[in-house]
C-alpha cells in the first residue's frame, strides 16, 4: 500500500513523458538505477529539463494531461498559486518528435529472408554457440532466446512485440555483454518518472512474474501460449476479435510450438513466420494493443487500490486514506480548511455538475483541484485535463478568458468541449471574478465563493513619510497609521525619495519582501540603490548559500554573470523580470523560496505568476509602465503578502504621490473589472480561427450549425452587451465570407426546396494547411507568398534564408533595430548571405543611410527590414550558441533573445506542418525538420543527439561529448558507474537516469523503424483480388 501511495503522489506531481511501449520499458535499466536519497533534487532537475525541452507553445493556453485513455471526462481550469517546481507543462505545438503512425502487429522484427545469410541464420549461429558451452546446455533454448532479443536490439534495432513478455531479461543480458557486470540491476526503477502510478505497478508486476519464469525453464519454454492468452484476456473484447482464418492459423502455430518445444529457436521462428504468411494480417495495431492493455491494467489497479481494504473505501473525500497520508507526509497538510471541505462536499460536485469557485490569492484553491482530479482518476476512472494560462510564469486565472488572444483561445476550447460533449465536467477556479453570472451561463456551472485567507492581509498607503491604513469604513477610505522613523542623510534622500530603504529594512533579512516596480530597468536600479545603503551585516546572512547561488548562475551562463546580480546577491537582493533567462529565473526563485534571497525587485509579471509570497509587498508606484494600475492587477500584487504556515500577518504598502491620491482612493474601493469575451475583437486569432477549426474538425459545417455554436460561446452570452451595430448572425455570415474570399473555405449551396437553401462549407488545401499548422490567419497568405517566393531562389549555402522564413511575424512589430549594429552585421555578411538580403529587397546602402540618419528615397518594406534584423540575431545565436555574447553584440536583454529563439522554434514547427499539407512545398519539409531541431536545442550540431536525453543540458552534453559519449547509442550502452567517475559533478542517480532515458529513446526510435518495416511488409488493403478472395472464402 505504501508503494501504491507513493506512486499516486508521483502521478500528481511529476512530469509525464510520452508513454513508452512495453518493448521500451523492458529494455530500460531498472531498480538500482534509482537512488531515493537524491529524489527531491532530481525531480527539480527533471522539471527544468522538461521546461527546456518543450518548444514554446503555439496556443496561448497550455494543457496538462493526466490521462487514462483518449478523451477527457473532467476539465479543470486554473491552477491556484502553484509552486513552480510542481508545475508540469505539455507543449501545445507539434514539435520535432511527432508520433509515428500505428502499424500492424508482426511477431518478428527485421528478418531479411529465408536464405542462409538471413536474420534466422544469425539466430541459428547464436544457438549453436550457446549449445557448445557446457554451462549453458541446461537452458540453451532460454539463453538463445535472450541473445536473440539482445542481438536484435543491438544489431537490427528490432523491438520485442507484446507477445514476448518473457523477454524481460534482455536488458540485463545486454548490459553484461557491454561489460557492466559490476552494476547491480533490480526490477522496477526509472518507470516511476515516466509513467503513471498504476502503470508502474503493472510493469513491476510483469517484471516480477518474468523473474519467476526465469527460475523455471519449463514454464519459460511455454511463453508463447501463456503470453498470448494473457494479452487476449487484458485487451477489450472488440480489440481481439479476428477473422476465423487468423484464429485457425494462430492455433496451428501454437500446436506446432507445443509439439516441438525442444527444437531450436530457428525452427520456432520459421514455423511462426510461415504461419504468419498464411494468416490474414490483424486489423489492429501494436500501439492499439499496448494502449488497451495499459488502460485495462490501470483500471484494475485503481479498483484494487480502492477495494483493498474495507476501511480504505473513500474515507478521504471518496479517496483512499493513503492519499490523505501522502498529503500529510509530503506537503504537511494535516487538515483541510473549512471552505475546502464545504466546496468538496457540495451537491454540484457530488453530482459531477460544472463548477466555478473563486477565492483570494493563497486561499488553497489548488488543493481542491488536485483532490477533484484524483477523485476523477481513481474513483470514477475518467480522464482529466488541467488547463493553465500560458504566460512567462503561470498562475490561476479563469478570468483570463477576457484577456486578448489567450482569452479567445481558452473560450474556443471550452466552447468546443461544451458543444461536443455532454458528459465532460468543467471545474473553473480563479482569484478574481466580478461578472461571474455571464461565466456561469456560458459554462452552465454552479458557483462557490469565499473571502477566506489563511493569513490576514493589511493594506497601507504611503504619502511622503506618512503611512495610512486602508479602511473601507472610513470616510475617505483610509485612516492614519504611523510616521516613518528612519534617519535619512541628505545623500540618501536624493537617492531614495520614496523611503524604500526604510520600508524594506523593517522586514529583511529575517522576513521576505517584494518591491513591484513600473519597468524592468527600474527593477535593476532599485535593487542596486537599496544595496548601496544596506549595512555590511547583511553580507553575513547565509553567506555560503549566497556564494553558491552566484556560482550556479555562472554555471548556467557558461561563465557569464550579470554585473547587477553580482553586486546585489551578496546582500540577499535580486531583480526579477522577463530580461532574465528561464534558467536564471528558476534559480533565483528557488533561492528566494528557501530564504537565501530576502528581497525581490520585480515587475507585475511576478504578481500574475509563480507563488512567491512575502511578509511585505511594496508597490513603488500605481503604474504598470505608463498605464495606471487596474483593480485586478492591484489585487494580484497585494495578494502575494502573507505566507501560510510562516507569517501571522501580511502587509502591502502602495507608495503614491499627492497628485495620484484621488485615483488611488478610487482604485482601492471600486469593484473588480468585468470580464468580457475577446472572440470577435481578436478577429484572426478568434472567430476566424474558430470557424476554420469547426469546419476542419467537422464539428459544424453549415451556416445554421455554426450560428447555433456561436450562441453557446461566451461571446454569444454577452452579445447584447458587446454588439451594438451588427447582430451575431451578421458577424457569423461576414466572417465566413471573409474566409471564403481568402481561399481558406469553399462554399457549397444546396437547394433543399424552392424556398429552403442550405449553405455548407468545406476547408480548402490552404485552409487545412493553416489549420494544421496553427498559423495566425492574419499571416497565412503572407507566409504562403514568402514560401512561394523562396522556391524561386532558396539560398542554402547558409541557414540565414531558412531562418528568415521561420522568424515569427508577430514579433516583427515589436522590433526596433539599432541601425549601427544592423549596418555592422550587414557589412560582415558573406556573398551568399548578402544574396539573401538582395532577394528580400534589403540593400546595404539602405541600412547605411538609416545608420547615418540620411533621408531615404526608395521605399522599403519596414516589416521585411525588421524581420531580417531578427533573423540576424537568430543566425548569430545558432553560430555562437551563447545567449550572453549575442545579447552583448545586439544590445538586447538575454531573456528577450531566449524568447525570440523559443518562439522561432515553435513557428518553425508550425511552418513545417503548413508545408506538409501543400505538395508544392515538399522541398521545405526535410530542411525544416533539421532547422527546428537546431532552433530547439541551440547547440553545436554534434551535441543535438545528446540534448534529446532527459537530464542533459548544454553543459552536460559538452562534458559527455568530450568524454567520448557522442551518440544516443553510446549513452544507452554506458555504465553509470563509469559515467560518475568520468564526468565531473555527476551524481550516481543522475548517471542512471541519463542511461535509462537514452535506452528508452533508443528503443522508441527502434520501434519507429520496426513500424516502418511492418508497414512495408503488410498486404495493401486495395490489393487486386483481395476483396473477391475474402468473399469467396466467406
Amino acid at each position: 500500500m505504501d508503494e501504491c501511495g507513493s506512486r499516486i503522489r508521483r502521478r500528481v506531481s511529476l512530469p509525464k513523458r510520452n508513454r513508452p511501449s512495453l518493448g521500451c520499458i523492458f529494455g530500460a535499466p531498472t531498480a538500482a538505477e534509482l537512488d531515493p536519497g537524491d529524489e527531491g533534487k532530481e525531480e527539480e532537475e527533471m522539471v527544468a529539463e522538461n521546461r527546456r525541452r518543450k518548444t514554446a507553445g503555439v496556443l496561448p493556453v497550455e494543457v496538462q494531461p493526466l490521462l487514462l485513455s483518449d478523451s477527457p471526462e473532467c476539465l479543470v481550469l486554473g491552477g491556484g498559486d502553484t509552486n513552480p517546481d510542481l508545475l508540469r507543462h505539455m507543449p501545445t505545438d507539434r514539435g520535432v518528435g511527432d508520433q509515428h503512425n500505428d502499424s500492424e502487429v508482426d511477431m518478428f522484427g527485421d528478418y531479411d529472408s529465408f536464405t542462409e545469410n538471413s536474420f534466422i541464420a544469425q539466430v541459428d549461429d547464436l544457438e549453436q554457440k550457446y549449445m557448445r558451452l557446457p554451462e549453458h546446455k541446461k537452458h540453451a533454448t532460454d539463453f538463445a532466446t535472450e541473445n536473440l532479443c539482445s542481438e536484435s536490439i543491438k544489431n537490427k534495432l528490432s523491438i520485442t512485440t507484446i507477445g514476448n513478455l518473457t523477454e524481460l531479461q534482455t536488458d540485463k543480458h545486454t548490459e553484461n555483454q557491454s561489460g557492466y557486470e559490476g552494476v547491480t540491476i533490480e526490477p522496477g526503477a526509472d518507470l516511476l518518472y515516466d509513467v503513471p502510478s498504476s502503470q508502474a505497478i503493472y510493469f513491476e508486476n510483469l517484471q516480477n512474474s518474468s523473474n519467476d519464469l526465469g527460475d523455471h525453464s519449463v514454464k519459460e519454454r511455454d511463453w508463447k501460449s501463456s503470453s498470448h492468452n494473457t494479452v487476449n484476456e487484458e485487451l477489450p473484447h472488440n480489440c481481439i476479435e479476428q477473422p476465423q482464418q487468423n484464429d485457425e492459423s494462430s492455433s496451428k502455430v501454437r500446436t506446432s510450438s507445443d509439439m516441438n518445444r525442444r527444437k531450436s529457436i530457428k525452427d520456432h521462428l520459421k514455423s511462426a513466420m510461415t504461419g504468419n504468411a498464411k494468416a490474414q494480417t490483424p486489423i489492429f495495431s501494436r500501439s492499439k494493443q499496448l494502449k488497451d492493455t495499459i488502460l485495462s491494467e490501470e483500471i484494475n489497479v485503481a479498483k484494487k487500490t480502492i477495494e483493498s481494504s474495507s476501511n480504505d473505501l473513500g474515507p478521504f473525500y471518496s479517496l483512499p486514506s493513503k492519499v490523505r497520508d501522502l498529503y500529510a507526509q509530503f506537503k504537511g497538510i494535516e487538515k483541510l480548511y473549512e471552505w475546502q471541505h464545504t466546496c468538496l462536499t457540495l451537491n454540484s460536485v457530488q453530482e459531477r455538475k460544472n463548477l466555478i469557485y473563486s477565492l483570494p490569492t493563497s486561499g488553497g484553491k489548488t488543493l481542491v483541484a488536485e483532490i477533484l482530479m484524483l477523485q476523477e482518476l481513481l474513483c470514477c476512472r475518467k480522464d482529466v485535463l488541467m488547463i493553465l494560462p500560458y504566460v512567462a510564469i503561470v498562475q490561476e486565472k479563469l478570468h483570463m478568458i477576457g484577456e486578448g488572444s489567450r482569452g479567445a483561445t481558452l473560450e474556443m476550447t471550452l466552447a468546443k468541449i461544451l458543444y461536443t460533449s455532454k458528459t465532460t465536467q468543467i471545474i473553473g477556479m480563479s482569484a478574481t471574478l466580478n461578472n461571474v453570472e455571464d461565466l456561469q451561463k456560458f459554462l452552465q456551472a454552479e458557483y462557490y465563493t469565499s473571502q477566506f485567507r489563511p493569513v490576514e492581509l493589511k493594506e497601507y498607503l504611503k504619502i511622503n513619510d506618512t503611512i495610512y491604513e486602508v479602511d473601507s469604513k472610513a470616510e475617505n477610505g483610509m485612516t492614519f497609521s504611523r510616521l516613518l522613523n528612519y534617519k535619512y542623510s541628505d545623500t540618501l534622500k536624493k537617492m531614495d525619495p520614496d523611503h524604500l530603504v526604510a520600508l524594506v529594512t523593517e522586514v529583511i533579512p529575517n522576513y521576505s519582501c517584494l518591491v513591484f516596480c513600473p519597468s524592468k530597468k527600474n527593477c535593476e536600479n532599485v535593487a542596486e540603490m537599496i544595496c548601496k545603503f544596506l549595512s555590511k551585516e547583511y553580507l553575513k546572512h547565509k553567506e555560503k548559500e549566497k556564494c553558491e547561488v552566484i556560482k550556479n548562475l555562472k554555471n548556467i551562463g557558461n561563465g557569464n554573470l550579470c554585473p547587477v546580480l553580482k553586486r546585489t546577491i551578496p546582500f540577499g537582493v535580486a531583480y526579477h523580470h522577463s530580461g532574465l533567462t528561464s534558467d536564471e529565473r528558476k534559480l533565483l526563485e528557488e533561492a528566494y523560496s528557501t530564504g537565501v534571497l530576502c528581497l525581490f525587485t520585480c515587475t507585475s509579471t511576478l504578481a500574475a505568476g509563480v507563488n512567491l509570497p512575502a511578509r511585505r509587498v511594496i508597490i513603488r508606484a500605481p503604474y504598470v509602465a505608463k498605464e495606471f494600475l487596474k483593480r485586478n492587477q492591484y489585487k494580484q500584487m497585494i495578494g502575494r503578502a502573507g505566507r501560510a504556515g510562516i507569517d501571522t500577518i501580511g502587509e502591502s504598502i502602495l507608495i503614491l504621490q499627492e497628485k495620484d491620491k484621488q485615483q488611488v482612493l478610487e482604485l482601492i474601493t471600486k469593484p473588480l473589472e468585468n470580464c468580457y469575451s475577446h472572440l470577435v475583437q481578436e478577429f484572426t486569432k478568434g472567430i476566424q480561427t474558430l470557424f476554420l477549426s469547426l469546419i476542419g474538425l467537422k464539428i459544424a459545417t453549415n451556416l445554421d450549425d455554426i450560428y447555433h455554436f456561436m450562441n453557446g460561446t461566451f461571446f454569444g452570452v454577452q452579445q447584447k452587451i458587446l454588439l451594438k451595430e451588427k447582430s451575431l448572425w451578421e458577424i457569423t455570415v461576414e466572417s465566413l465570407r471573409y474566409l471564403t474570399e481568402k481561399g481558406l473555405l469553399q462554399k457549397d449551396t444546396i437547394y433543399k426546396s424552392e424556398e429552403e437553401v442550405q449553405y455548407n462549407f468545406h476547408i480548402t488545401k490552404l485552409g487545412r494547411a493553416s489549420f494544421k499548422g496553427t498559423i495566425d490567419l492574419a499571416y497565412c497568405d503572407i507566409l504562403y507568398r514568402d514560401l512561394k517566393k523562396g522556391l524561386e531562389g532558396l539560398v542554402l549555402e547558409s541557414l540565414l534564408h531558412l531562418i528568415y522564413l521561420t522568424t515569427p511575424y508577430d514579433l516583427v512589430s515589436q522590433c526596433n533595430p539599432d541601425w549601427m549594429i544592423y549596418f555592422r552585421q550587414f557589412s560582415q555578411l558573406s556573398p551568399a548571405e548578402q544574396n539573401v538580403a538582395a532577394i528580400l529587397g534589403v540593400s546595404e546602402s539602405f541600412i547605411g543611410k538609416k545608420a547615418s540618419g540620411q533621408a531615404i528615397g526608395k521605399k522599403v518594406d519596414k516589416d521585411v527590414v525588421n524581420r531580417l534584423y531578427l533573423s540576424f540575431v537568430l543566425y548569430t545565436l545558432l553560430k555562437e550558441t551563447n545567449i550572453w555574447t549575442v545579447s552583448e553584440k545586439f544590445n538586447m536583454p538575454r531573456g528577450y533573445i531566449q524568447n525570440l529563439l523559443t518562439g522561432t522554434a515553435s513557428f518553425s514547427s508550425c511552418v513545417l506542418h503548413f508545408c506538409e499539407e501543400l505538395e508544392e512545398f515538399w522541398v521545405y519539409r526535410a530542411l525544416l525538420v533539421e532547422l527546428t531541431k537546431k532552433l530547439t536545442y541551440c547547440v553545436k550540431a554534434e551535441l543535438i543527439p545528446l540534448m534529446e536525453v532527459t537530464g542533459v543540458l548544454e553543459g552536460r552534453a559538452k562534458q559527455l561529448y568530450s568524454a567520448g559519449y557522442k551518440s544516443l547509442m553510446h549513452l544507452a550502452n554506458a555504465n553509470p558507474e563509469v559515467l560518475v567517475r568520468t564526468i565531473d559533478h555527476l551524481s550516481r542517480r543522475q548517471a542512471k537516469q541519463i542511461v535509462s532515458s537514452a535506452k528508452m529513446l533508443l528503443h522508441e526510435k527502434a520501434e519507429a523503424l520496426q513500424e516502418e518495416v511492418e508497414e512495408l511488409l503488410r498486404l495493401p488493403s486495395d490489393f487486386p483480388g483481395a476483396v473477391a478472395s475474402s468473399t469467396d472464402k466467406a
